[in-house]
This record gives C-alpha cells, sequence and structure tokens, in this order.
C-alpha cells in the first residue's frame, strides 16, 4: 500500500512532463511558421501563380493583381470589428486578365444606424493594379448549415462563395493594402498574425511546474513519513 503514492506520483510526473515536451514541440512549431510568414512578408509583390499551387505556403505573400472587379457579386461579411467600431468587411470578386477569378477583401465599412441597410461600398470600375496579401480563409462553426442567401454573409469561404454565385474563384482570400486607393478607400487595419507562441510556452511552463510540484509533494510527504 506504501507503494501506491509513489506510483500516482511517478505517473502524474510522467503524464506532465509528456504535456509540457508536447506543448514545446508545437511552440517550436509556431516559431517556424513564423519564420517562414516573416520571410514570406519580406519578398517583393508578385503575381498569383498561374499552376495548381501550395496555397497555405502562400500566406501573407504579397501579391499584385490586374483585372476588373465583379461587382454584382460583392458580398459583406458580417460582424467585424475595426478601431472600436462594428461593421463589415467588403469582399469583392476580382477577374484577373488570365480569366481566373480571386476574392478580395477591400476593407471595413462601418455599419449605420439601422443594420436592416448596408453602408455604401463603391466599387472601383475598369482594368486596375491592385496590391495585397495572400489570406487563407481558416475553419469556423455555423450555427446553420444553409448557404447564405443575398449579399450578407457569416463568414467568408471561396468554395462556397462559387457554389453560391456559380463564380469560381481561389481558395484564397487578397486584403488589399492599406495605401491601395485602386481598390476603393475602405478601412484596411488589417491584424498582425497570432502565431500562438505565447500560449504555447504558458502550458508547457505549466505543466513542467505541476510536475516539480508533484515531485516536491512526493519528497516532502515521504520524509515526512520516514522522520
Amino acid at each position: 500500500m506504501r507503494a501506491i503514492p509513489t506510483l500516482a506520483a511517478a505517473a502524474a510526473i510522467v503524464v506532465f512532463v509528456l504535456a509540457g515536451n508536447w506543448q514545446h514541440r508545437r511552440m517550436l512549431e509556431k516559431d517556424a511558421l513564423r519564420a517562414a510568414l516573416d520571410a514570406a512578408m519580406a519578398q517583393p509583390p508578385v503575381a498569383l501563380p498561374g499552376a495548381a499551387t501550395d496555397w497555405p505556403q502562400w500566406r501573407f505573400r504579397a501579391v499584385t493583381l490586374q483585372g476588373r472587379f465583379d461587382a454584382a457579386r460583392q458580398i459583406f461579411i458580417d460582424n467585424r470589428i475595426d478601431a472600436g467600431r462594428v461593421g463589415y468587411h467588403v469582399v469583392t470578386p476580382f477577374v484577373l486578365d488570365d480569366g481566373r477569378a480571386v476574392l478580395v477583401d477591400r476593407g471595413f465599412v462601418p455599419a449605420g444606424p439601422d443594420r436592416r441597410v448596408l453602408p455604401a461600398a463603391p466599387v472601383p470600375g475598369g482594368v486596375l493594379t491592385v496590391h495585397g496579401r495572400v489570406a487563407v480563409p481558416e475553419r469556423y462553426v455555423e450555427l446553420a448549415s444553409a448557404a447564405p442567401e443575398g449579399v450578407l454573409w457569416q463568414n467568408l469561404d471561396p468554395a462556397r462563395f462559387a457554389a453560391a454565385t456559380g463564380l469560381p474563384v481561389l481558395p484564397i482570400v487578397v486584403e488589399l493594402d492599406a495605401a491601395d486607393t485602386a481598390g476603393g478607400t475602405l478601412a484596411r487595419n488589417w491584424p498582425a498574425p497570432d502565431y500562438g507562441r505565447e500560449r504555447h510556452l504558458n502550458y508547457m511552463i505549466q505543466w513542467y511546474a505541476f510536475a516539480t510540484l508533484t515531485a516536491g509533494l512526493w519528497g516532502y510527504f515521504t520524509w515526512r513519513r520516514r522522520r
């Protein structure tokens, strides 16, 4: 029976250390991701590749687009916040000169006093050259599975957009540069990417602290029992 506390303490220490090691590996993965994304953002703007591409590798790459906005298929992404204001992100398809289409997030527009009326977001016409960065949409959760109707959407999903509008688009979104006036004058305060490193670091310290505390308590009570 005296061995039970020792076995329990040993098992707990092993679990805590393994959990801490896993968080440490995740932290190193996030460090590698940050290095890759920092390198991507430092590269000069380029045109979107023409062939099938591993788009996650293009995340935050600066790109230049030439073509026309498709104003008829513009949508608003609801419940967005910018500088403490509630409003929408305005997303407009952009048809490239080569015939492909990509969704372009032109920026933020605040909501008006009556949410039943969407704010104006005029679409620039003609052939344009715009600059932005590649964003790869993340997974999201919706309570309803029905396809969005109309121009007001809760989440941005290129595949669902293509299915709803009949316009095939690339599986990415281009966020316009803040200084790009060719895409309109909407607010563009894109947040810095959250790599999640600090979260894994805090969890790692927490698990190692649990392991240290368990070992300390086991040593203390063992010493007291022997005395």
